[in-house]
């Protein structure tokens, strides 16, 4: 088999996610008796001290018997991250202004607690 047919072979169908420092690939491939399966790479760069830099490749090989499985938990798990929290992003890396909340303060209460408010009498302003 030629280079040119493996390449062939290996393209059958992909899709690039670029989120960030991360790329996610994901590839159909054909098995060896010709049936096609799913691979999912995330790719992440990392820079050295030098200014070069490498990546990280993590794969994931999926295969049609595990598909409705897969989709079924994966839609379960990111239904229930939204229904949780919401689509907004918020992490130290996506916005600037964001401080951690100390939920083991001294008198264990979160910070929205009505006991972290402090008493203001408007009528002494």
């Amino acid at each position: 088999m030629s280079n040119n047919d493996m390449m062939e072979k290996e393209e059958i169908f992909s899709k690039v996610l670029r989120a960030g420092r991360r790329t996610y690939f994901f590839d159909v491939r054909a098995t060896k008796a010709g049936d096609y399966y799913l691979t999912i790479t995330e790719s992440k760069k990392f820079t050295n001290d030098d200014g070069s830099f490498h990546y990280k490749k993590h794969k994931i090989y999926l295969y049609k018997e595990d598909f409705a499985e897969f989709n079924e938990i994966l839609r379960e798990m990111t239904d229930y991250v939204i229904q949780e929290k919401g689509e907004e992003v918020i992490s130290e890396r996506h916005q600037k202004d964001y401080k951690k909340e100390d939920y083991n303060n001294s008198n264990n209460e979160t910070p929205t607690s009505p006991e972290s408010f402090t008493d203001v009498n408007f009528e002494d302003i």
